[in-house]
């Protein structure tokens, strides 16, 4: 089982570390203002795995899984901005476990009725396979969901709710294949296995997250082309695509272990960390960030040297600044795990270096608070002693300077695909949010240029924490790139904000080449033929397809069919076969019910 070896993975690596951080001396005290909030000292309420969410209330919720204890099962906490740490839910409280035990590295999602869902990996009434699970914010616990392995075992990755209201989620093993599933569940309780994943197209499946297009993006720790893993991208009803397979260069210098869930930046790109691989360690790799487009082009940012640390396992926080911030496992002054800072060109600063008295083996990542802070969990370490040599684990927060307020956008920038002109695109969303202490009054939202909002939530006042949307679409009126602007208006401290809007005005089909020139050929001979592309940027059917030519010319081959299927493409071949000596000219034309039909190319070649 997964669990199994998640548990000899975290005890091995832990003494690794704690016999390191006997031989080294503490580090340097840091630039950045760093507290510890919580040091864990109960043997259940302790070894924090999964990252933390702030609640619409301003506190702070999260799990533990308790593995140091004896008998370790997980809790789930709520925990103010100052450090008030109270323990809501212990799991394992109804017998055998039905209820679920060790949510180990699956957080809280808070859904849009208040309340709080999630997972936990063992446990449940059938064959102790995991659980979904409903909490309320005052600790009332439903479990909603039991595995049974065939619809997925062993889930440890925090849900996402998606924008049909329901979650989505991946579990790490079971499943057709048993290499994992990717499934959603109503907050009713009613699941459904969208994807299994058969290794050829990844195996244990990291954490979702839905992109602006509507599509869920995440990764895999195994599998793929290469056995080391895989960035995929998912339809709401589970048509799944490999975007990328890591380990696809030499020396998996691209890195290898994806363990966190993605994150997409405000510039639209995924962003990322693996927690092997890379090109700054040699041979003991020491992890990578990195950046995906939706198309699955990867870029490397930046490999980890060991001293900046290693293997970051937790998933990057794009902050209010537009940089991405994250935590590694270990690695930097003291071998005990860093904060680092990276810009999206992929410059990094170490911001803290841990060593061991305020934690170790942050796994989880960080969260940006609304008072502009950045927050956290250690899975070890501390100032505790009740659970063992390796401690109880941190809860901390790190000031970086940005302070809080204001409204946080999803993208600063969108980029619409060519679109043909007097039609209008598929629309794109754009995620407000208030970060802010207080709640914010919206008094407009405006655009310019061939761009114009479909759809708007963000009107009246927005709560504290709370996002809402607005929904783009692009209408071309003539050919080229365009240029627009959204202008969101409120009385938040940086009001008005903006996103640049971008898109390509295209014809609706487009013949290319335009024109072709045929090399010299003997009277009555028949030349190589040319290839000619019928593209329909159409969203219906290119229909009535009639394809001629004029002169010496004459149409050898072609794919087009009657009917060109929307965004299709066909290929035309044309010869020359000269009937007289000297230039001789033609033309190409295909005739069809687009509105600029007929589409042309001019043909040229000389008989000899």
């Amino acid at each position: 089982m997964k669990i199994a070896s998640a548990t000899t993975l975290c005890f091995a690596r832990t003494v690794s570390i704690v016999l390191t951080l006997l031989a080294v001396t503490a580090m340097v005290a840091p630039a950045q203002t760093f507290t510890t909030l919580v040091n864990f000292d109960a043997l259940n309420v302790s070894n924090p795995t999964a990252p933390l969410i702030q609640g619409t209330d301003g506190n702070f919720y999260g799990t533990t899984t308790g593995i140091e204890g004896p008998a370790g099962t997980g809790t789930v906490f709520k925990m103010t901005p100052t450090g008030t740490l109270t323990t809501l839910y212990t799991f394992c409280s109804q017998s055998l476990c039905t209820d679920g035990r060790y949510p180990y590295y699956a957080g809280l999602a808070q859904g849009t009725d208040g309340n709080f869902y999630g997972i936990t990996a063992a446990g449940g009434d059938v064959n102790g396979d995991g659980t979904i699970f409903k909490i309320t914010p005052d600790g009332t616990l439903t479990t909603l969901y039991t595995f049974s392995g065939t619809d997925g075992s062993s889930p440890d990755s925090t849900l996402v709710q998606g924008d049909d209201g329901n979650f989505y989620g991946t579990t790490g093993s079971g499943g057709a294949s048993s290499d994992g599933t990717i499934f959603k569940i109503t907050p009713a309780g009613t699941l459904t296995t969208l994807h299994s994943f058969s290794g050829t197209d990844g195996s244990s499946p990291i954490a979702l997250v839905q992109g602006d297009d509507g599509n869920f993006y995440g990764t895999t720790l195994f599998g793929g082309a290469n056995g080391e893993g895989t960035v995929f991208e998912m339809t709401p009803d589970g048509t799944l695509s490999t975007l990328y397979s890591f380990c696809s260069q030499n020396g998996c210098t691209d890195g290898s272990a994806a363990l966190a869930p993605l994150v997409q930046g405000t510039d639209g790109n995924f962003y990322g960390t693996t927690a092997a691989g890379g090109a700054g360690c040699g041979e003991d790799t020491c992890g990578t960030v990195f950046k995906i487009t939706s198309a699955g082009m990867l870029t490397t940012l930046y490999s980890f040297v060991g001293s900046d640390g290693r293997s970051p396992e937790g998933a990057l926080a794009q902050g209010s600044d537009g940089n991405f911030y994250g935590t590694t496992y270990e690695g930097g002054d003291n071998n005990a795990g860093t904060i680092f800072k990276i810009t999206p060109a992929g410059t990094l600063t170490t911001l803290h270096s841990f060593d061991g008295t305020d934690g170790f083996g942050s796994e989880a990542g960080l969260v940006q608070g609304t008072d502009g802070k950045f927050y956290g969990t250690t899975a070890f370490g501390g100032t505790s002693s009740n659970c063992g040599g390796s401690g109880c684990g941190t809860i901390f927060s790190l000031d970086v300077g940005l302070g809080g307020g204001g409204v946080i956008l999803s993208h600063t920038s969108l980029t619409f695909a060519k679109q043909v002109i007097n039609t209008t695109s598929a629309a794109k969303n754009i995620t407000v949010t208030n970060s802010g202490n207080e709640p914010v009054m919206f008094s407009g939202v405006t655009t310019s240029g061939d761009f114009a909002v479909s759809a708007n939530t963000c009107t009246g006042t927005l709560a504290v924490g709370k996002k809402c949307k607005i929904g783009l679409v692009f209408t071309p009126t003539q050919l080229g790139p365009l240029t627009g602007t959204l202008t969101i208006s409120d009385d938040a401290a940086n009001s008005p904000q903006t996103v640049a809007l971008s898109g390509t005005g295209v014809v609706p089909v487009t013949l290319t080449p335009g024109s072709a020139t045929y090399p010299k050929r003997t009277v009555g001979t028949t030349s190589p033929a040319k290839s000619f592309t019928l593209t329909n940027s159409q969203n219906v059917s290119l229909d009535n397809i009639v394809i001629g030519t004029t002169g010496d010319f004459a149409v050898s081959s072609t794919t087009c069919p009657a009917s060109l299927p929307a965004k299709g493409k066909c290929k035309i071949s044309v010869t020359f076969t000269p009937t007289a000596t000297g230039t001789r000219t033609g033309q190409l034309s295909v005739s069809n019910n687009a509105s600029n039909s007929p589409q042309t190319a001019s043909l040229t070649g000389t008989g000899k």
